[in-house]
């Protein structure tokens, strides 16, 4: 026990951390994505945790990763230490947050209604502090990070700007492609990629980055046509406007069919299109107890599924004061 006090005090936290949890999934690969880490990492921190101690804690094999004696004895000392040094932290950065501290999160259109989950978890963890939803346009979606407008936003992956934190994924959801109510595709059960080719998509500007875009609506179909783009739109209605009129087609996430029904205008699911991953994104150098919470928070919720009745958490519970409603709109 004394060997274990020594050790804990002589590490790193992060270091208790990756032995804790790679003690708990005994596979490297899976404790590298859970505290988003490289599995270099992981190793690093193990080896030099089996130097200072002199024996080895986990027994590797081509096919299995188990903890040895000292190890699990080790695991039974720290565990309990962590847990409550855990435990502080969090009661300490509730009471650090304060009453009055409001994050402002940039979402689209009605994804708020489906964030409700983890607005209720982090109220009924934070008390006193609360989201407030402002909306994002897909012609410019990080100009409000980069201008102090909002604190976070929830985009659509991948988002590789070099000033900006890509926080753990909220939701996911399935793609839906807008066509007019007149188009050969709404009278179609479903649409693919292929049909793009065929028709004219969106241009959402210069200010939304071209990786970003192709994301949502790629460049060329998975044969090889080019997905001819025009006229330009910044906003989702905007968007709207002209699919109603005729003058193309675009991709959306069905978040945009569960919530409007537009005259004139046809959900079709897109059935080869993969799921979209939506994240919390913050600016670097903005960082706040606050940002840290909600996506701490979000982290221990997980990814809300857009097809499910309800959020399941880890251990299939809703957090208290989380709701399965998923239709209730958000304050």
């Amino acid at each position: 026990m004394g060997r274990s006090i020594t050790w804990g005090l002589c590490v790193e936290l992060r270091d208790i951390e990756i032995f804790l949890t790679l003690a708990e999934e005994l596979h490297f690969g899976r404790t590298a994505e859970r505290l988003r880490v490289s599995q270099a990492r992981v190793s690093q921190a193990i080896s030099k945790q089996e130097r200072r101690i002199g024996a080895a804690l986990f027994d590797r094999t081509s096919r299995r990763v188990s903890l040895t004696p000292v190890g699990r004895r080790l695991r039974e000392d720290l565990q309990q230490a962590y847990d409550l040094l855990q435990e502080g932290l969090a009661r300490a950065e509730a009471a650090g947050l304060g009453a009055r501290q409001t994050l402002r999160l940039g979402v689209f259109g009605h994804a708020g209604y489906e964030l409700r989950p983890l607005v209720d978890a982090f109220r009924a963890r934070y008390p006193g502090s609360d989201v407030q939803f402002s909306e994002v346009t897909g012609g410019d979606p990080f100009a409000a990070l980069r201008t102090g407008d909002a604190d976070a936003h929830v985009l659509w992956l991948p988002v590789a700007e070099p000033d900006l934190t890509v926080g753990p994924t909220v939701l996911n959801s399935g793609r839906v492609l807008a066509v007019s109510a007149d188009h050969p595709l709404a009278d179609r059960g479903s649409a693919s990629l292929e049909d793009l080719a065929d028709n004219h998509v969106v241009d959402l500007g210069p200010g939304a980055p071209e990786y970003w875009v192709a994301s949502m609506v790629p460049i060329r179909t998975p044969l090889g046509r080019r997905i001819p783009r025009g006229p330009i739109a910044r906003t989702f209605h905007e968007i709207l406007a002209l699919v109603a009129a005729g003058h193309c087609v675009h991709p959306l996430g069905e978040i945009a069919a569960r919530y409007n029904s537009p005259p004139g205008i046809v959900f079709v699911p897109i059935r080869d299109a993969p799921a979209l991953q939506f994240a919390l994104i913050w600016r670097s150098t903005a960082d706040s107890p606050t940002i840290h919470a909600l996506a701490q928070t979000a982290a221990d919720l997980g990814p809300i599924s857009l097809n499910q009745a309800h959020v399941d958490t880890a251990d299939g519970q809703l957090p208290d004061g989380a709701i399965s409603d998923r239709h209730t709109s958000p304050n």
